[in-house]
């Protein structure tokens, strides 16, 4: 089996997209991440959920955990408008390497040792052609420990 054959479409975004957008398509479905794509469609990198929670709480609350016990709900709530008017761009970290990204003729052993070396959540499978880059889909780790345990039976 290679790539292709386990890259499944996945939700993206654009680099210039809103945060919170972003934030509410992980939310309503459940990723652990985004894959974060450039302007001519290529993956740039990953924006990992964590990543959203940590803009959401406010850097004293990071600092001082305690502090979270005294904020009431009503102020709980209005976490979400961190993410209000901020891009994805502005949500990534500074230092985001490039998403790891493999051939669509890459082996699943071969897919599994890149997940394995970057520890990402997901593959991006790219079709290259000169310059130009298509994106195929996505093999995320539990797809990938999916098709491994079930050869494994």
């Amino acid at each position: 089996m290679r790539a292709r054959d386990l890259a499944v479409e996945y939700k993206t975004v654009g680099i210039d997209d809103d945060a919170t957008a972003a934030a509410t398509l992980m939310a309503e479905h459940g990723l652990p991440a985004l894959l974060v794509l450039d302007d001519s469609g290529a993956p740039k990198a990953i924006l990992p959920a964590s990543q959203m929670v940590k803009i959401l709480v406010p850097g004293y609350v990071v600092e001082d955990p305690t502090l979270a016990a005294v904020v009431d709900e009503r102020h709980a709530d209005r976490l979400c408008q961190a993410l209000e008017g901020r891009t994805v761009r502005e949500c990534l970290s500074a230092n985001v390497p490039a998403p790891p990204v493999t051939d669509p003729d890459a082996t699943v052993l071969e897919v599994a040792a890149l997940m394995a070396r970057v520890r990402s959540p997901l593959v991006a499978v790219v079709e290259r052609n000169g310059a130009a880059t298509r994106l195929l889909g996505v093999i995320t780790a539990t797809q990938l420990l999916h098709r491994l345990l079930g050869s494994a039976s």
